[in-house]
């Protein structure tokens, strides 16, 4: 999961010698939701216009096999890409909400190293931490 850089253009990392989560800080991670959604679109539809191009011409039915197995795995990344495009959303109704940035467990801020790395996060990496142990807890019995 590659997330594009802020294009602001102007350089301006959030640093925790500001205010948390005031208003550079949204704009910035609004500008990041915002190009990254944007990259995921792009590339589906350059998997739609390719998909349209390639409509298995192949006659060997090994070609076609290998084809119709590479376009399962493609339209697989595509779904994954999907559920992406709902949290990036998620995460800009919480920055509209002025709830981005704070864990949805603990309501503590979470650490901008986390946002920056991972935008979409909705808990700090101690809740997250805690959450997949409870989990694999409930998994295990």
């Amino acid at each position: 999961m590659t997330v594009p850089a802020n294009d602001a253009g102007d350089g301006y990392r959030p640093g925790a010698d500001e205010p948390f989560m005031n208003p550079r800080q949204q704009a910035y991670f609004r500008a990041k939701l915002l190009a990254w959604k944007e990259a995921i679109l792009r590339e589906s539809l350059g998997t739609l216009s390719q998909l349209q191009l390639d409509s298995l011409r192949e006659s060997d039915l090994s070609d076609r096999a290998s084809s119709e197995t590479d376009w399962s795995l493609e339209l697989r990344t595509r779904d994954r890409q999907r559920k992406l495009i709902s949290k990036i959303d998620a995460a800009l109704r919480r920055l509209d909400e002025g709830e981005y940035g704070y864990c949805e467990v603990t309501g503590e801020p979470i650490s901008l190293g986390r946002l920056e790395a991972r935008p979409i996060a909705t808990m700090t990496v101690e809740a997250q931490e805690r959450h997949e142990r409870n989990e694999k807890i409930s998994r295990d019995d």
